[in-house]
């Protein structure tokens, strides 16, 4: 007896090539941008303001890049907590690219667990760079 009828065995074939690409893609991507950001990155967030000599089509075109890749990376993420991968580590990336309400509170809070602060600094540390300073309360680690 099967358990999946034919028609859905192409399905799950292509699920299981998504899940084993995003794999592999966030072990490359992820840990090579954590290393790029300044070691401030997370005391330093903000939104993007558009600088007095940007063009106005280029302010636009940025944010819609931003926000799109920022969109992807929390997706992915939300992804990756069910398929193979760096899920809590892409999404907090994707949200430090996106600009909404209560952004700084989220991202705060999640970067206050030490297991979160380790996997960061851990990834830093392999790729020879300084850890990334953290603030809590007012005390920075």
């Amino acid at each position: 007896m099967q358990v999946f009828p034919n028609q859905y065995g192409s399905i799950l074939t292509w699920l299981g090539i998504i899940s084993t690409i995003t794999f592999f893609l966030s072990l490359l991507i992820i840990p090579w941008i954590i290393c790029k950001l300044d070691k401030n990155f997370f005391l330093h967030i903000h939104e993007h303001t558009k600088k007095e000599d940007e063009h106005p089509a280029i302010f636009i075109l940025l944010k819609l890049l931003r926000y799109f890749v920022g969109s992807f990376l929390l997706f992915t993420g939300i992804l990756m907590l069910f398929l193979p991968g760096q899920g809590i580590l892409t999404m907090l990336l994707g949200i430090c690219l996106l600009d909404f309400p209560g952004k700084r509170k989220i991202i705060d809070g999640t970067l206050q667990l030490p297991p979160i602060q380790k996997s960061l600094n851990w990834i830093r540390t392999k790729g020879n760079r300084s850890l990334f300073s953290f603030s809590n309360n007012g005390k920075s680690y």
